[in-house]
C-alpha cells in the first residue's frame, strides 16, 4: 500500500496526497491514474493546485534542497537551452508570474527550450481563469507520469516531466488566490492594457498534432513504435463504430518512435489545422507480442474553433492496459 508521503512527493498538494492514500490500495496504475484524476479534479480546491504549482523548483536551481528527480526532470530542457534563451526565459517567467500569479508550468518531456518558450509566450495571452485550468490539466498529467514511476520503483527513469521556471515572489497560497481573484473580477477595460511586445517568432514549431509512447510497465519511453495517424474525408458525417475499417480514413503520415519515446512528424508544420476527425493507430502488438492488444487506435475530433490549437495524443501503454488524455 502506497503511503500519504509517497503521493505527496507526487504532487505536493497535502489534500491530494491525503484523498489518494485514503483511496489506495489500487490494483493497478490504471486504478491509481484515474483515481487521481477523479481526485485533482473534484476534490482538491485551488489552494491545493496552487499547493502543487508552488512545489515546484526553480529550473537550474543550484539549491542542494532540490531532489534527484527534480534535477532529472530538468534535465532535457537545460540541454536545449543556451544563453538567450535561458534568459528570455526568464525574462518570461516574471511576466507570466506577475500577471498569473503562479509559476510557469508545463509537461516538458522531449520538448526543446525554443518549444517550451513558445508555449509560455501562447499561454501567457490566457485569461488568468483559463490558464489557472491550464496549469492544473499540466499538473495532472506530472502526477499521472510520477505515478507510473511509484508503481514500478525499480525501472528506469521516466525523462523529463516537468518545468517549472524561476520565481523570485512569495509563494504563499492566499497571495495568489488574490491575484487570482483580482484578474477574475477585473471589469471589461482592463483588455486595453498593452501586452508586452512578444519577440522571436509565433508560428508553430512543430505539427499540429504530436504524439509519444510511454512504457508505464517498464517506467520508461517505448522506442521502436509503429505509429500512422489518419484523417476521416467523408464531411457528410463522421465515422462510427461499425465504419472503422472504412476506406474514408486517409493516411496522413507515419513514423517510429525514438529513444524517447517521441514519433516524428506525422503531418506538416501548418498555423491551422482543418477540423475534421483524426485517428492515431499504434502497433503496440509489434511493440510488447505477449501483451493483450496487437494494436491501439485513438480517435478524436478537432473542431472549427480549434483550428489554432494543438492537439498532444500521448499513449500511456503496458501489455494489459494504456491510457491516453489530450495533452497541449
Amino acid at each position: 500500500m502506497e503511503t500519504e508521503e509517497e503521493f505527496l512527493s507526487c504532487s505536493g498538494s497535502k489534500r491530494f496526497a491525503k484523498e489518494m492514500a485514503a483511496a489506495s490500495p489500487f490494483s493497478d496504475l490504471d486504478h491509481a491514474i484515474r483515481s487521481a484524476r477523479d481526485i485533482w479534479l473534484n476534490k482538491v480546491d485551488v489552494n491545493g493546485w496552487l499547493e502543487a504549482f508552488a512545489a515546484h523548483p526553480a529550473i537550474g536551481s543550484t539549491s542542494p534542497s532540490v531532489s534527484q528527480r527534480a534535477k532529472e526532470e530538468q534535465s532535457a530542457a537545460l540541454a536545449t537551452a543556451t544563453e538567450s534563451t535561458t534568459q528570455e526565459l526568464v525574462e518570461w517567467n516574471a511576466r507570466y508570474r506577475e500577471k498569473f500569479g503562479f509559476v510557469f508550468l508545463i509537461c516538458a518531456s522531449g520538448r526543446s527550450t525554443p518549444e517550451i518558450l513558445a508555449e509560455l509566450k501562447r499561454r501567457y495571452l490566457n485569461r488568468p481563469i483559463v490558464e489557472l485550468e491550464v496549469a492544473a490539466q499540466e499538473e495532472l498529467k506530472i502526477f499521472e507520469l510520477r505515478l507510473a514511476k511509484l508503481f514500478v520503483p525499480k525501472a528506469r527513469t521516466i525523462p523529463s516531466v516537468s518545468m517549472a521556471l524561476p520565481v523570485s515572489h512569495s509563494n504563499k497560497a492566499g497571495d495568489r488566490i488574490g491575484i487570482i481573484g483580482a484578474h477574475i473580477t477585473a471589469s471589461a477595460k482592463a483588455s486595453a492594457n498593452k501586452t508586452p511586445e512578444m519577440t522571436g517568432s509565433t508560428q508553430r514549431t512543430r505539427p499540429p498534432i504530436t504524439t509519444h509512447v510511454l512504457d508505464v510497465a517498464g517506467g520508461s519511453p517505448a522506442s521502436g513504435v509503429d505509429i500512422h495517424l489518419e484523417m476521416w474525408r467523408d464531411t457528410r458525417k463522421g465515422p462510427s463504430f461499425t465504419s472503422r475499417d472504412s476506406a474514408q480514413w486517409l493516411l496522413l503520415g507515419s513514423s517510429v518512435t525514438n529513444s524517447d519515446g517521441r514519433s516524428g512528424p506525422l503531418m506538416d508544420i501548418a498555423d491551422s489545422i482543418n477540423p475534421g476527425f483524426y485517428r492515431i493507430s499504434f502497433n503496440t502488438g509489434k511493440y510488447a507480442p505477449s501483451g493483450f492488444f496487437p494494436y491501439v487506435s485513438i480517435v478524436f475530433e478537432v473542431r472549427e474553433n480549434q483550428r489554432l490549437e494543438h492537439f498532444h495524443v500521448p499513449l500511456l501503454h503496458s501489455p494489459f492496459s494504456f491510457t491516453t488524455y489530450r495533452g497541449s
